[in-house]
């Protein structure tokens, strides 16, 4: 089966619409630890997806999987200490008020039902987003997405404001509390129009804000934003689907980067090392108040499998010291990194956090203009050199590098010389 052939039935299947890395598909057949395999037998260096966080295939997450699996698997409908011990063990990486758990199959999903959750107790329907994000597909998660071609459009009922970046080159020599200053401003006449007819029910943050392009935001901005919600009656929902578990190295959970603890956290993607899992974290009195209210109950989520992987993962995690591990990598990454970026003018600074990293490429050494064509040639050489990534940010003119959290020091030099040899194809 060659690769055209394949691409020919998943056209004729899936459709042309379902996005594909790369002008090149990369047909994987195979993957372990940070690697994969293609059908060719060639090998890349994945240094893109957060889905198998604690590595590809992970023996201990697998053979987890197949022993539940091989015992009993169920809804929560019924009693099993696995899916407790899960939910206990979830909750203890958390601050004491965040102490209970709703289980879903998927970040969507998650969001989804924590806006349900503060709609139903504020009463109210107004959404605050950022103004290049995505948090899922579900209709309402459509209708409140920024960074996304969605036919919805934004919804009457939510409004976007800006994430400011200090990198960015409006803001060369600005006072940072000034530009905070004017955000907030920002944000506070987004919360007066909601208040004029749907009322401010939450905001949204992503916490590494990775769809906007990792900015530099700030000291204070995020706090301002969650101060300003919660003193207009709303709730803050924290997105961890892509922060989380220790992807920012020196935190488990990116909102704890802030002086902030959200109403509500979203967990998704990693959570089950490619296995669904997904989970919104709450208080006892939010999930009181709502579960009062409504019979509410997903028939896969929380299942004994999926809490016997999601389990394992965060003994691994632990195990193998998996966030020092993010933390130590990550600073090294970024030193390195900033030693290629310094040589080329047009490219921008270090950007990220942990084993969460990028740069931008600009077409000028003013970097007033982003260069998201010259950005896709790197990727594209990065991949020929044997290294996967991608590219984010609002012209797709910032590298997204966001390798598994079992990469070790042995791949870290595998991973820069693919850039350094990329960036010097591309930009010569």
């Amino acid at each position: 089966m060659t690769t055209d052939d394949l691409l020919a039935r998943r056209f004729a299947t899936i459709g042309r619409h379902s996005p594909l890395f790369y002008d090149e598909p990369v047909h994987l057949v195979s993957a372990s630890g940070v690697w994969l395999t293609d059908d060719r037998g060639r090998r890349y260096l994945d240094a893109y997806n957060n889905v198998p966080h604690v590595g590809h295939a992970h023996p201990r997450v697998v053979d987890a999987m197949c022993r539940q699996a091989a015992t009993l698997n169920l809804h929560t409908r019924y009693l099993n200490e696995r899916v407790v011990e899960y939910a206990e063990t979830l909750l203890a990486r958390f601050e004491p008020q965040l102490d209970r758990v709703l289980f879903a199959n998927s970040g969507s999903e998650a969001n989804e039902l924590a806006f349900r959750i503060a709609m139903q107790h504020t009463a109210s329907r107004g959404i605050l987003v950022t103004d290049f994000s995505y948090h899922g597909n579900t209709s309402l998660l459509a209708a409140a997405t920024t960074g996304l071609k969605t036919h919805e459009g934004l919804a009457d009922n939510v409004r976007a404001f800006a994430v400011p970046d200090l990198d960015a080159a409006a803001y060369a020599g600005a006072d940072s509390d000034r530009v905070r200053d004017d955000a907030l401003e920002r944000v506070d006449a987004a919360i007066d129009e909601l208040r004029e007819t749907y009322g401010v029910a939450a905001v949204i943050l992503e916490s590494i804000f990775s769809t906007e392009g990792l900015p530099r935001v700030p000291d204070g901005f995020v706090e301002g934003v969650a101060a300003r919600v919660r003193a207009a009656g709303g709730l803050v929902i924290g997105d961890e689907v892509q922060a989380g578990l220790a992807r920012t190295g020196r935190h488990f959970w990116g909102y704890q980067r802030y002086d902030l603890v959200p109403d509500l956290v979203t967990l998704g993607k990693p959570l089950g090392n490619g296995h669904p899992l997904a989970a919104v974290v709450t208080t006892d009195a939010l999930l009181e108040e709502f579960g009062s209210r409504n019979e509410y109950f997903n028939t896969f989520a929380g299942n004994p499998v999926s809490a016997a992987v999601g389990l394992e993962v965060l003994r691994v995690l632990d195990d193998e010291a998996l966030a020092a591990r993010s933390a130590r990598l990550g600073d090294v990454i970024r030193a390195e990194l900033a030693e290629v970026t310094g040589a080329y003018p047009t490219l921008g600074p270090v950007k990220g956090d942990g084993l969460f990293f990028g740069f931008g490429v600009f077409g000028d050494a003013a970097h007033t203009i982003p260069d998201g064509a010259r950005t896709k040639a790197i990727v594209e050489a990065v991949k020929a050199e044997g290294v996967l990534l991608s590219r984010i940010g609002p012209t797709g003119s910032v590298l997204k590098i966001r390798p598994p959290l079992a990469i070790t020091d042995a791949e870290v030099p595998i991973l820069l010389g693919a850039l350094r040899a990329a960036v010097a194809a591309v930009l010569g």
